[in-house]
């Protein structure tokens, strides 16, 4: 017995920002699961910006999305039939088939999650892969320590509203962030406890984060933007100031690499220290995060935000809507 699906697959390389054209979805039959294998139904769906680099056939951590074939990402989903004894029907696991509405797939591949603890889009947003990255990106590439002073661009993210959060739980003195809009501004100093954020489209760069900081320099920025950002960022660092570079989301459309900033020299200057990161290289520290952070959800400390479209009808519009701002918190697709 087979289950009649679909699945969203990548037709054509995106040159620029990407359009609906670059996408199709499939009809396709799964045959059951096998030995080893699980049959899921995928209950939410996650996109995120990193994808739009793996639409490139550029050299990178990962390998590029094959063309005529479904992507890729995180998914919660239900396990309908299983070939394996340590999964069953009803189970609810994380895997990263997603953009389909079924995925068959290596049991080794899913991880059993608990959503008696929290809801299954979670798993996708604080307790997945942005939470995870906010976390590694202070505590192992930033190295903060109590009393400093935190900036994050992109702070309205899904990664950047937890980096505010958990820099100010870690002991950070002051936590600034830059957004896109006067309303993610004010979400992220009346809600999530921001000390200061600006409207990084709204005048210079360079000034508004002075303004931000009040006569302090940056410990600690997290980097979700690259471009001009890293560039007001690195003038307001402190000596020995650190950057963990999680992303560049204002290049990842650029048909040509736009120039690096122009006060490298800063780097010398101040003895920095600029650090990319991919948070899949630092899985040691999923025990540690999952104690922590699992803690600051169940006392009410750290809260995530979602943005939800529904239907995979709607999947690539979500995907697309993160390039525009669209998203406060983290970008879901429920099914």
């Amino acid at each position: 017995m087979s289950t009649a699906t679909r699945e969203i697959h990548l037709v054509r390389r995106p040159v620029g920002r990407p359009t609906t054209d670059d996408f199709r979805t499939v009809e396709v039959e799964l045959p059951d699961p096998g030995p080893g294998q699980v049959l899921v139904r995928n209950t939410v769906l996650s996109v995120d910006p990193y994808m739009r680099g793996r639409m490139n056939d550029t050299e990178s951590y990962v390998a590029p999305y094959a063309l005529d074939a479904p992507l890729e990402g995180g998914a919660v989903g239900e396990v309908l039939a299983s070939g394996v004894d340590h999964l069953s029907p009803g189970d609810v696991v994380t895997h990263m088939s997603g953009w389909r509405e079924h995925a068959l797939i290596d049991a080794a591949e899913a991880r059993k999650v608990d959503t008696s603890l929290a809801p299954a889009s979670a798993y996708l947003s604080v307790l997945g892969m942005p939470g995870l990255t906010a976390y590694v990106g202070l505590t192992r590439i930033g190295g903060l320590q109590e009393g400093e002073v935190v900036h994050v661009s992109g702070a309205a993210g899904a990664v950047g509203s937890l980096v505010g959060q958990m820099a100010r739980l870690l002991g950070a003195s002051r936590v600034v962030g830059s957004a896109g809009s006067a309303e993610k501004v004010r979400w992220l100093t009346e809600e999530l406890g921001f000390d200061a954020a600006f409207d990084y489209r709204e005048g210079s760069l360079k000034r508004q984060l002075g303004q931000a900081l009040d006569g302090r320099r940056i410990d600690v920025y997290f980097d979700n933007v690259g471009g001009e950002q890293l560039e007001a960022a690195i003038e307001h660092m402190a000596d020995f100031g650190r950057v963990a570079a999680c992303g560049a989301i204002a290049t990842y459309d650029a048909t040509e690499m736009p120039p690096g900033p122009r006060n490298l020299v800063r780097l010398v200057q101040r003895r920095l220290r600029l650090q990319g990161f991919i948070v899949s290289d630092h899985r040691e520290a999923a025990g540690e995060f999952y104690r922590t952070v699992g803690g600051w959800l169940a006392d009410g400390s750290l809260v995530a935000r979602e943005t939800t479209v529904d239907g995979l009808d709607r999947c690539v519009e979500a995907f697309l809507a993160l390039g525009t701002g669209g998203n406060t918190g983290k970008m879901l697709v429920r099914l």
